[in-house]
C-alpha cells in the first residue's frame, strides 16, 4: 500500500492527474471506491484481497469526467475493462493514467495501451476450475431443468438494477428498461418482465463482458448473472476466437461478419 499511496501523491503533486480513482476502507469492514483529490488524502488508500470492485465503471461517467485527467488503480480485470472501451471508442489513449495492479499484488508500470495488451497477453483468461464446474453442471442439464432454473433465479430479481450500474459496460445515457414509449421492459418486478431484462442484458454483453464477477457481487438476491455472461463469453470465443478486453481497437463479435462465418446465411 505505502507504494500506491506514493504514486497517487507523485501523480497528484505533479498535476499529472486532478483524481486518483481507488479503494478505500468502507463500512463494516468492506471496501468501496473513493476520489482522491488531495495530496494528502492519498493515505486513505488501500489495496487488499478486499479491494475487488471494478473502478472502471467509473471512467464513462460526466461526473467523473468533469473532475479532470484521472489515475485509476487497475487490476487485470480493471485493465481489460480499460482496453474494451478504448475499443468501442469510449476513452482513448492517455486519457487516463493507469496505475496497474498485477496478479501478486504489486504495482506495474503500464504507461499506454500497447503496454497494458503485452501484459494481459501473459496472463491467462480461460475460466478457472470452478466456473468450469459450474457451466458444466448447467449444461448437463435437460433444457427443461435449465429453463426451470433460471427461471427460479430470476424470479428473486427485485429490478434494482445493481447489476447494471455495477457493470462498466452498461455506459448508455439511457438504457432501454428507463424507455416507456414503447415500454420495452415491464417496470414492475414478474416473471415475464425480469426474464427478459436479464437475457437482453446477456445479449448486450455477448463478446463485451470481462468476467469482472461485478455483476453478481452487486446483486442484492444472489442471482448468478455470471454464468450467463461467462456462457456467452465461451461462445464467442469458440465461433469467433475473440476475447474482450485484450486489445485496444478490436472488432465486436456481434457486429461484424466475415465470409468464413460459419452460419451459412451470412454468406
Amino acid at each position: 500500500m505505502d507504494e500506491l499511496r506514493k504514486k497517487a501523491r507523485e501523480l497528484l503533486e505533479s498535476g499529472a492527474v486532478k483524481v486518483v480513482i481507488g479503494y478505500g476502507q468502507g463500512s463494516a469492514g468492506k471496501t468501496r471506491a473513493i476520489f482522491v483529490r488531495k495530496v494528502e488524502d492519498a493515505d486513505k488508500l488501500i489495496l487488499t484481497d478486499q479491494c475487488l470492485t471494478n473502478l472502471a465503471v467509473y471512467l464513462t461517467k460526466s461526473e467523473v469526467k468533469g473532475l479532470g485527467k484521472a489515475a485509476i488503480v487497475a487490476r487485470p480485470a480493471v485493465l481489460r475493462t480499460i482496453l474494451q472501451l478504448a475499443s468501442e471508442n469510449q476513452i482513448t489513449d492517455g486519457q487516463v493514467a493507469v496505475i496497474g495492479v498485477g496478479q501478486d499484488g504489486k504495482l506495474v508500470d503500464l504507461a499506454n495501451f500497447k503496454a497494458i495488451e503485452d501484459f494481459l497477453a501473459e496472463i491467462n483468461f480461460e475460466l478457472t476450475a470452478e466456473e468450469k464446474a459450474q457451466l458444466e453442471k448447467l449444461e448437463k442439464m435437460t433444457p427443461a431443468e435449465r429453463w426451470s432454473f433460471w427461471q427460479d433465479q430470476f424470479k428473486k430479481c427485485i429490478k434494482c438494477y445493481a447489476c447494471r450500474a455495477a457493470c462498466p459496460m452498461c455506459y448508455c445515457e439511457r438504457c432501454l428498461c428507463e424507455c416507456n414509449q414503447p415500454q420495452w421492459i415491464p417496470v414492475a418486478s414478474h416473471q415475464v418482465g425480469n426474464l427478459e431484462w436479464h437475457i437482453i442484458r446477456a445479449m448486450h454483453l455477448a463478446g463485451r463482458c470481462v468476467n469482472c464477477g461485478e455483476c453478481s457481487r452487486a446483486c442484492p438476491v444472489g442471482i448468478p448473472l455470471h454464468l450467463l455472461n461467462q456462457k456467452l463469453a465461451e461462445e464467442i470465443f469458440k465461433n469467433f476466437g475473440n476475447r474482450a478486453g485484450l486489445k485496444a481497437a478490436s472488432e465486436y463479435a456481434l457486429g461484424v461478419f466475415k465470409p468464413e462465418d460459419k452460419e451459412n446465411f451470412i454468406k
